[in-house]
Order: C-alpha cells, then sequence, then structure tokens
C-alpha cells in the first residue's frame, strides 16, 4: 500500500468522516483511535443527491477549514460520492474513500436493468420505486451524467472485489484518471463489517497517513 504524505507540521489537523447511506456521525468514533494526532468530527448531512451536496458540503468544510490547516475527508460510498462532486482542494487536502461510488450513471443503469426499467419509461414517469429499495429517478439520471466527477485531491481508495455496485474495471478506470491510490482487499465487500474486513480497513488507514 502506498500513502498520503501529511504534512507532519500542520498543528490542526482535522479528519471529517462522511458517512454511507443509512449511517451517522457517530461511526466517526471508530477512527479516532487510528488517528493519533488529529482532531476527528463526523458529518451529519441532509443531502440526498449530488445538486444538495453542493448547496450543502461546503459551507460545513470551510466553516472547519478556518480552525484547522489540514482537513483529511474520510468518506464511505454516497458519502464520497457526494463529497467528490461537492468539494474540491478548497476545502480538503487528503482523502481516504471507502468503497465510493464513482460512476453514478452506471449504476444507475445497472438498477434499472435489475427493475426491468428502460430509459424511455423512468423519462416518463420521473421516478419509479423498485423492489430492491431504491427509487429510480430521471432526473438524477440526467444530472449525473451532465455533472461527471472532476477530483483532484490526494486520494487513497479502499475497495472491495466483491463490491456488488462497482466494478473492479470501472474502480480501476477511476483511480488511474484521478491519480488515486488503489487497493483491493480480496474477499471484501462494499460494506466493510466482518472482523476481518474492519482489521484490514484500520491497517489501510493507517498506512495511508504513515
Amino acid at each position: 500500500m502506498n500513502s498520503i504524505q501529511v504534512n507532519p507540521q500542520s498543528a490542526r489537523r482535522l479528519a471529517i468522516y462522511v458517512h454511507g447511506k443509512g449511517g451517522d456521525s457517530k461511526e466517526a468514533e471508530h477512527y479516532k483511535p487510528l488517528l493519533a494526532g488529529w482532531d476527528v468530527t463526523g458529518f451529519d448531512y441532509h443531502a440526498q443527491n449530488p445538486w444538495e451536496a453542493q448547496a450543502e458540503f461546503p459551507v460545513f468544510f470551510e466553516e472547519q477549514r478556518k480552525a484547522y490547516d489540514t482537513i483529511l475527508l474520510i468518506a464511505n460510498s454516497i458519502g464520497a460520492f457526494f463529497s467528490m462532486h461537492a468539494l474540491s482542494g478548497r476545502q480538503v487536502d487528503q482523502a481516504l474513500l471507502i468503497s465510493p461510488v464513482v460512476d453514478m450513471e452506471k449504476l444507475i443503469r445497472s438498477m434499472m436493468t435489475w427493475a426491468n426499467v428502460t430509459e424511455e419509461e423512468l423519462s416518463a414517469r420521473g421516478e419509479t420505486p423498485t423492489s430492491f429499495g431504491e427509487t429510480l429517478s430521471w432526473e438524477y439520471l440526467c444530472y449525473v451524467r451532465q455533472h461527471p466527477i472532476r477530483w483532484d485531491v490526494p486520494t487513497c481508495i479502499l475497495y472491495g472485489d466483491r463490491d456488488n455496485l462497482t466494478a473492479p474495471g470501472v474502480m480501476s478506470a477511476f483511480a488511474e484518471r484521478t491519480g488515486a491510490v488503489l487497493t483491493v482487499m480480496q474477499g471484501g465487500e462494499h460494506w466493510f463489517h466482518t472482523a476481518e474486513q474492519m482489521a484490514f480497513l484500520d491497517r489501510w488507514v493507517r498506512v495511508s497517513l504513515d
């Protein structure tokens, strides 16, 4: 694993954790023992889509920036997707992304296939609920097509090769395009939750900032 270079002279360093779907800011507590010398906080955002994130995320991060020299983003899944849409090097110095959604258009089209919904049908309906708990949105699909991710923050990515939301080739291509350091856990899933997966994640965090 390669690491992000952290400025050791920065006296005030803050790690901000951005949770995935169904998570909350309390998950930030897990990272406190891993980040000696850092303050750690979680961000309980309200955004449900990337355009709402663009309005909400910069306000929070820029407020934190006033008190800290270095801001580390730790973001998970959809939280990583929202962060990459809403933030830039102005608000974030480095990022650790866990199972990030990096191609939302492709993911939405996959979900449309799973739900047996065509583009014509989705366009006509506007929104369509699915049997797997997601609501497909024509507005959302059009937005992500028109606003691809442009991310230039030094980044390390943790990805499980059994991630059911992002194919290995998609993740590899994104990492190459953005210059991110990609670490793949064999047998890892989109949701890192088993003892083995969490131990791998913890080692990855430490090594990435070593």
